[in-house]
This record gives structure tokens, C-alpha cells and sequence, in this order.
């Protein structure tokens, strides 16, 4: 792990803070002037009895224990309800909450990426290209998907607890990750990967896979299975995320149920593999957006399927060749992969 720069003083680290958060408001400060939109907003918000009643006691153990738009996603409902409190039906309040978030998240990004690995420009340019990217655009602009921008600032803020937590474990530093995490996971269940992102870190930039080699009482029992500690130190972590799992089912079960009926298991493996090249690309030139995306049913070309297995599994095989010489690439790719297989 390269430690964070230290020749970089704080006026520097300040003055790009400002321009990350400048930048976001920029861009999103403009949706304080939208309005609601008539697709899902209404279960979420408008429509919600619940929700429109602000903050109570009652409102407040219904987000616990009652589904909401066919989630659980408690933290989540509780943010609309603190909107309503304030703003009332104001759209640009609900915006503004939104907006605020992510802005949150960008700093935390940067902060994180720049804590790991102490490249402070390369660090600042992902979290540019994070605030801003269009793919970004439906989380930030619609006010539904709260989820996802709750859910991304307790992401940063669990990276950026483990991160502190990795330097110099402790159990109190450890109940802190757990406590962001389990957070992310009331904001939205996508972070049932995140114990398997963590050991991604963990190999690098954190490189505990090799401290703990060098750590260990048996060299023998170290080089076959360096990971062991690692892995059990996440099993806290992954509990929670099967439990988000599993509450998560029962919230969709109707949809999942309907799309188990009606699309066989192999058009939606090829779907899958088809999604994960479409996205990279949409990542590189975001072009032809859309807020839904239908199935493609049974007209995907097999060539398009085949196509999109054989550059997962040829670019997988590099990034295992690289991941001494290019360790970053290894990470990269997989986070990529693991992070969107929900």
C-alpha cells in the first residue's frame, strides 16, 4: 500500500474538495427546478400516506417492519419522510436532499481513494468523473431512487471505516464498519457484495494478503491459505448481508416470482453476461440512456452472447495473468464484476 502523500498540504486537499463539491452542485444543482415524475415517485413519495405524513413514531417502526414500493430499504424510507417533514411536498427540497448526498459520497470517494493510495490527482479525477458521470444521472435526478445515493454515501463511509479499521484493528473500530455497513444496507441491498469488495482492498491497495503472510507462525499454513483471518474477520459483514438477502426476497418475491415463470434460466445467464458488456460500454461513451430497460427475451443473437462470455472470461484470464505486475486491474475488474452481480 503507498502511503497518502504528504507533501500535499491542506490548502490543496481543501481547494479540491471545493471543486468536487462545485463541480457536483453544477451539474445537479439544476434539479432543484424539476419537478416529480409520475413513475414511482408516487409510491415512494407523492402517494404514500405514510411518507407525506413526515416523521412519527409510527411512521418510523412501519419503515422497519413493513415493506415499501416492494423493498426494504428502512433508512431509505425514513429520508423521504424527514423530506416531507421539512419541505413538504416541495419537489426541490426532495432534490436538494438528493443532490446533498451524492455530493457526500464524491467527497468520501476521494478521500478514500486518496487515503489508499496516496495518488492525490489520479484520486481527485475518479471522483470527478464519479460526480458527474450521465450514468449518475438517474440516481441524483430522481427523487425513487433516494436508494441509491443513501446507499452509495454508506458505502464510501464503510471503505473509509475499514480503511481506518485496516491500519489499526480494534473491536471498536471494527463495530464502526459494521454499523456503516449495515446502514448501506437499509439504504439499499446492492451492498450484499461489499464483504468480497473488502477482501479485493485487502489484496490491494491495503496489501494485508501480504502482511499477514509475513505475520504468520507457520510460513506453510500462511503460503497455502493467507486469506483465512481475512475471510473470518468478514463473516459478521456477510451475515448481515445475508440477512439484507433474505428480507430482500420476501420484499420482491411476486416480481422475482414472475420473472422465474416466464424467462428461463438460460436467457437470463445470457442477458447477464450481454448487461455486463453493454454497461461497460455505456460506461466509456454513455449514450442511448434510458430509466427502463426491457428484457430481451429470446431475440438476443447468439454471437452477441457468445461474444460477451468469451471478452468476460478472456479479460478475467488477464487481469489473473497481471495481477502481480498490474494489481490494480485485477481489483478493477473484478470489483466491476462482483459489484453488479446482484
Amino acid at each position: 500500500m503507498l502511503p497518502p502523500d504528504k507533501h500535499q498540504g491542506r490548502p490543496r486537499l481543501l481547494a479540491i474538495y471545493l471543486s468536487l463539491a462545485a463541480l457536483t452542485w453544477a451539474v445537479f444543482g439544476q434539479t432543484l427546478g424539476h419537478q416529480f415524475v409520475n413513475y414511482d415517485d408516487p409510491s415512494y413519495v407523492t402517494d404514500n400516506p405514510t411518507v407525506k405524513a413526515g416523521l412519527s413514531l409510527s411512521g418510523f417502526v412501519a419503515a422497519f417492519t413493513q415493506f415499501h414500493a416492494r423493498n426494504w430499504h428502512p433508512l431509505t424510507t425514513i429520508s423521504h419522510m424527514v423530506d416531507c417533514q421539512i419541505y413538504g411536498l416541495n419537489p426541490a427540497g426532495h432534490h436538494f436532499s438528493s443532490v446533498l448526498f451524492h455530493i457526500g459520497a464524491v467527497l468520501l470517494l476521494f478521500y478514500v481513494l486518496q487515503a489508499m493510495t496516496g495518488r492525490i490527482w489520479r484520486s481527485a479525477f475518479v471522483a470527478a468523473v464519479f460526480a458527474i458521470h450521465p450514468l449518475h444521472v438517474e440516481s441524483v435526478a430522481w427523487v425513487a431512487e433516494r436508494k441509491d445515493v443513501l446507499s452509495a454515501l454508506f458505502f464510501m463511509l464503510t471503505m473509509a471505516a475499514y480503511l481506518r479499521y485496516a491500519r489499526k484493528p480494534d473491536w471498536t473500530r471494527y463495530l464502526l464498519v459494521l454499523l456503516c455497513f449495515s446502514f448501506g444496507l437499509m439504504s439499499k441491498p446492492m451492498l450484499v457484495t461489499v464483504p468480497i469488495l473488502l477482501l479485493l482492498l485487502d489484496y490491494w491497495p491495503l496489501g494485508r494478503f501480504e502482511r499477514f503472510r509475513a505475520q504468520s507462525d507457520d510460513p506453510a499454513i500462511a503460503q497455502r491459505f493467507p486469506a483465512r483471518r481475512l475471510i473470518l474477520e468478514k463473516l459478521p459483514l456477510l451475515f448481515l448481508a445475508l440477512a439484507a438477502a433474505i428480507v430482500t426476497m420476501a420484499a420482491q418475491g411476486q416480481t422475482v416470482e414472475y420473472g422465474a415463470k416466464h424467462l428461463p434460466l438460460s436467457w437470463r445467464i445470457g442477458n447477464a453476461f450481454f448487461s455486463y458488456v453493454v454497461y461497460l460500454g455505456q460506461t466509456i461513451w454513455p449514450a442511448r440512456l434510458a430509466v427502463f430497460y426491457p428484457h430481451a427475451i429470446d431475440r438476443l443473437p447468439f454471437w452477441q452472447t457468445a461474444f460477451a462470455f468469451l471478452f468476460i472470461a478472456g479479460v478475467s484470464v488477464l487481469a489473473i495473468f497481471w495481477r502481480r505486475a498490474r494489481p490494480y486491474l485485477f481489483v478493477g475488474w473484478f470489483w466491476y464484476l462482483i459489484f453488479l452481480l446482484p
